[in-house]
Formats: C-alpha cells, sequence, structure tokens
C-alpha cells in the first residue's frame, strides 16, 4: 500500500529516499516560483496581539554582531575532540550499526573514522548554513504575506537573524574547515515546497514550526557535545535567535488554526508529516557516504531501523516539533491523523514534552541553556 502524502510505499521505503538525486555542487542558482501575494495592511494598531508584540520588543533588545561578538582569531585545531564531534555518533546512528560486519562501517580503523568525523562534521555545518538560507529567504516571505502587523514587525528582525546566522556558519565553513557540501537532497525538497506554496501560513508551519524546530534541537545537541570555543560561542548565540523563531510561530499559528475548517486542517497535518519525514531523511547523510565511496543503500537502511528509543538526536529534535504541533491541534483533528502518523514513525512519545512557544525567554543570552536529554 503506497503512502499518498508521500507518494512512496512507506515512510521507510529506502529506495524512495535514495531515489531523490544528489545536489549538483557546480550548480551556484537555484530558482523556486513563490506563487504568494504581497499583503499590504492598513491597520497599524501596535501591540494588538500582546505576544508578538513582547516577542517583537525581546527581538530589539537581543541583536548581536557576528564579526565583532566572536573572536575569529581562535585557532581551532578541528582534530582535538573529532570523537565527540563525530556527528553520526552523535546523533545516535553510527553507534548503533558500526559494528555490524556486513557494513563497510565495520572495517574502518581509527585513522579512517576520524576522517569520517571530519567529513561528517563540514557535513553537518554545511546544512546548518544552507537551512539558514532556507529561513532568511522564508521569513522575506513572511514580511510580505503575513496579513498582521505585529507579525511583519517581528518577522523583520528574523530576517536580520537569519542573515546573520548564514553569515557566521559561512565564514566558519570556510576559515576554519575545509570547505562545504551542497544542500542536502531532502532538505532541498523541502524548502522548495515551504517556499512555492501561495499560503501563508504554510511558510509558518513548514519553516518556524518544523525546520527552526529541528534547529533548535541540532544546536542543542552541537553545542552540549563540543568544547571547541568558538564554535560553542557561535551556537549560543544562534540558538538565542532560534527559540524566539519556534515561538513565533506557535504564536502566530495557534490563533489562525482555531479557525480553520477539518479539510484545511487535514492539508496542515499532512504538510507537517511530509515536512517531518523530509527532515528524518536528511539526517541519513546520503552525501558523505556517497563522497567516501561506501554502500550508501546499505548504510541508509541500517539507520533506519535503529531504535529510535535509543536515538538522542532524534528524541530531541521532535521533542520540539511533536509538542508544538500539539499545542496548534495538528495532532488529534481529523481523528487523530497526525497523531497516528507520528505513532507510525515512532515519535508520539515526546507529546509531552516543553512546547517552545513559552520558553523562548529560557534560551536568552545570560541564561543557563536546557538540559540535553
Amino acid at each position: 500500500m503506497t503512502d499518498s502524502v508521500l507518494d512512496r510505499p512507506s515512510a521507510n521505503d529506502i529506495e524512495s529516499i535514495l531515489a531523490v538525486g544528489l545536489q549538483d555542487p557546480t550548480e551556484a542558482i537555484h530558482a523556486v516560483r513563490d506563487n504568494a501575494e504581497a499583503i499590504f495592511t492598513w491597520d497599524y494598531e501596535k501591540g494588538a496581539r500582546p505576544a508578538l508584540n513582547k516577542l517583537y520588543e525581546k527581538a530589539k533588545h537581543s541583536q548581536w554582531n557576528g564579526e565583532t561578538d566572536l573572536d575569529w582569531s581562535i585557532d581551532v585545531d578541528i582534530d582535538k575532540g573529532l570523537d565527540a564531534l563525530l556527528v553520526p555518533d552523535a546523533m545516535g546512528f553510527v553507534k548503533y550499526v558500526k559494528d555490524d560486519p556486513s557494513l563497510p562501517l565495520h572495517k574502518l580503523n581509527d585513522a579512517e573514522w576520524r576522517d569520517l568525523a571530519k567529513e561528517s562534521l563540514i557535513w553537518r555545518m554545511s546544512q546548518f548554513m544552507h537551512g539558514e538560507q532556507g529561513a532568511l529567504i522564508c521569513t522575506a516571505k513572511i514580511v510580505e504575506t503575513v496579513p498582521w502587523i505585529d507579525a511583519k514587525y517581528y518577522a523583520s528582525t528574523q530576517v536580520m537573524d537569519e542573515a546573520r546566522h548564514v553569515e557566521v556558519f559561512a565564514k566558519y565553513l570556510d576559515t576554519k574547515l575545509d570547505g562545504f557540501y551542497p544542500i542536502n537532497a531532502h532538505l532541498k525538497m523541502l524548502l522548495d515546497d515551504i517556499i512555492s506554496d501561495s499560503r501563508w501560513d504554510m511558510t509558518y508551519l513548514g519553516m518556524q514550526i518544523m525546520v527552526e524546530g529541528l534547529a533548535l534541537a541540532a544546536f542543542g545537541v552541537m553545542h552540549a557535545i563540543t568544547d571547541e570555543p568558538l564554535l560553542k560561542k557561535l551556537l549560543r548565540y544562534v540558538m538565542s535567535d532560534e527559540a524566539r523563531h519556534v515561538a513565533f510561530g506557535v504564536l502566530s499559528l495557534q490563533e489562525y488554526y482555531q479557525e480553520l475548517t477539518d479539510v484545511e486542517m487535514f492539508e496542515r497535518q499532512q504538510f507537517a508529516f511530509e515536512a517531518a519525514v523530509r527532515m528524518r531523511d536528511r539526517f541519513l547523510a546520503q552525501e558523505i557516504w556517497e563522497r567516501k565511496g561506501f554502500d550508501t543503500s546499505a548504510i541508509a537502511k541500517a539507520m533506519l531501523e535503529v531504535d529510535r528509543s535509543q536515538d538522542l538526536f532524534t528524541q530531541l529534535l521532535f521533542a520540539k516539533i511533536v509538542p508544538n504541533c500539539s499545542k496548534l491541534g495538528l495532532l488529534d483533528r481529523n481523528d487523530g491523523w497526525l497523531r497516528q502518523k507520528f505513532t507510525d514513525i515512532n515519535v508520539i512519545q515526546f507529546e509531552g514534552e516543553i512546547d517552545t512557544g513559552d520558553d523562548y525567554e529560557t534560551y536568552a543570552l545570560g541564561e543557563d541553556l536546557p538540559a540535553v536529554g
């Protein structure tokens, strides 16, 4: 039986996942048709939505400068601490499959593992950079398309945030690492879908709730495991912004989704599920295995079979997304369709975690971050 939302036999069909072609590394420009209308509003009453106004005021006082607030003179010794930064291991994937004698990873020696660690770090930082550019474009679209002045005000601050994030990740890759990877095929497909949709709330749902929720979780994992001082501070600054971005999505959509019909909500439920699967597929990191000449299909299949209850990264990722979807009413509308889908991919257990609509203050600079795990 084919999953009609994903247009593949199942969410875990490895052939369908790997059939998505890798990005051409020589492509410098990628165009996506934006089908949305730019909306003016003549209602300039500031503070009509108090929660958004509070977020806007917080953002104005929380700006930082990637050139002057980060010490780029730090000599980054990337070989030091590579064991902690082995990205698939940190995400809970490779450590469950590397001892499988049927996989090529079983044969790697210590030097080859360290080389893989370095490639994995470059891959992960590259996807952060590409995702932040997606957020830059999507938030600029939100400024154009959202009908509320308080939301336009806040979204304008996020455009600046995202430009800063692209800047610092690109600079770290260029000056501290050895180049970058092209955008992951599944991340690219998701960003294309978000940008091309004409409905303003779908930009919020895809970017603010799903992609930014993933980013906040991913940055948290990496911040917790790295001892590299420049990277740790860079991530800390970025996380202070990202928590506000996710809150922006929750606060905006919570009001709007209360007015939608079941048919309209079902479209949002389907979109959220598709986005969740694409983001999971992204972390199969097939670009790494292709570049290193490994059997991508065998490794990806083994990674998909990992028990998600044992996978720290997936726990943290969906610990942001599932409760936010619950707060928006997406889990239980239409006879709990999305709840069942999240049950099928073994992530519904994170429903009870704290949603990100109210906890952005805990990520502010100067505050202790929530514990990881």
